[in-house]
C-alpha cells in the first residue's frame, strides 16, 4: 500500500521540492499552501510524470491557527487515510533587533512557531485516534546557534525543535513517530542572497536527503549530511565573531 503524506507550505521552496521527490518515490500527497494557483500547477507537474498518484490540495494559511485542524481533517477526508504529516510551512527574513522591525519579527514567530505547533497538534490528534502515524517537522540548524539578523528565525526554530522533542516523548506510547529535520542553508526564494552562507545546497538536493530521513523514520535528520553532521556537535560553541566574515 502506498504511503500518503501531507506537506504544508508546498507551493514553493523545500515544500515543493519535497513533494516532487516523494512523488517519485510513490507517495500519494495532500498539499497545502496559501497560493492555490501554485498548488494546482504543482499537481499538474506531478501528474504529468506520475498519473497514478492521488494528489489532493487544500488552501491553508497557518497564521490562522484556528483553521488548521478543520482544514487538515477535510484534506484527510479527501485522501482517505494519511500516514505522514510534514510540518514545513514557514517564513524567514533578515531582521535587525531594535531597528523598527518588531512587526516583521513577530510575523516570523506567528508562522514558524504558532502555526507549526498548531499543525503538529492537529496531526497528533488524528494519529492518536488512528493508533499511530509519523510527524515530520522542518526545523533548522539555526536552532542550534545564534545568527545575526536572524534572531526571530533562530528563536522560532529552537522553540519548535524543543516542542517536537517533547511531543516525541509524550506520544511514543501512541505509536506516533517523530522526525526532526535540521536543514543547513538551502537555496530557495525565502531569503535573498543566500550565496553568502556556507555549504549552500539546492532545494532538490535537500529534498532527496530529507525524503531518505522521512522514509527511514530517523529521529533527527541533518541536511545536507556532509559536512553538517560533523559540524553539528560544535555549533553551540562556534565563535560569534565568525559571522562578520559573511557580512550578515
Amino acid at each position: 500500500m502506498s504511503n500518503t503524506t501531507i506537506i504544508t507550505g508546498a507551493s514553493s521552496g523545500i515544500g515543493k521540492a519535497l513533494a516532487l521527490e516523494l512523488a517519485k518515490r510513490g507517495h500519494n500527497l495532500g498539499l497545502t499552501a496559501r497560493r492555490m494557483d501554485r498548488l494546482e500547477a504543482l499537481k499538474a507537474e506531478i501528474h504529468a510524470q506520475h498519473p497514478q498518484l492521488l494528489i489532493e490540495l487544500r488552501s491553508l494559511d497557518v497564521n490562522q491557527c484556528e483553521t488548521i485542524a478543520p482544514s487538515m481533517q477535510a484534506l484527510i477526508d479527501q485522501l482517505g487515510t494519511v500516514h505522514t504529516v510534514v510540518v514545513n510551512a514557514g517564513v524567514n527574513a533578515l531582521t535587525a533587533v531594535g531597528k523598527g522591525q518588531l512587526a516583521e519579527q513577530l510575523a516570523i514567530v506567528q508562522t514558524n512557531l504558532m502555526g507549526a505547533i498548531a499543525t503538529v497538534d492537529a496531526a497528533a490528534e488524528y494519529f492518536r485516534a488512528h493508533k499511530g502515524g509519523h510527524v515530520v517537522g522542518i526545523s533548522s540548524l539555526a536552532s542550534l546557534t545564534p545568527i545575526p539578523k536572524q534572531a526571530a528565525y533562530c528563536a522560532t526554530k529552537s522553540a519548535f525543535s524543543m516542542y517536537m522533542d517533547c511531543a516525541a516523548i509524550e506520544l511514543k506510547k501512541h505509536n506516533i513517530h517523530f522526525t526532526k529535520i535540521l536543514p543547513g542553508f538551502v537555496k530557495t526564494e525565502i531569503v535573498d542572497n543566500m550565496e553568502q552562507f556556507p555549504f549552500l545546497v539546492s532545494a532538490e538536493q535537500a529534498a532527496r536527503e530529507m525524503a531518505d530521513h522521512i522514509e527511514k523514520k530517523h529521529a533527527v535528520g541533518v541536511v545536507p549530511g556532509y559536512p553538517w553532521k560533523f559540524i553539528k556537535p560544535l555549533m553551540s560553541s562556534i565563535p560569534t565573531g565568525l559571522w562578520k566574515y559573511m557580512k550578515v
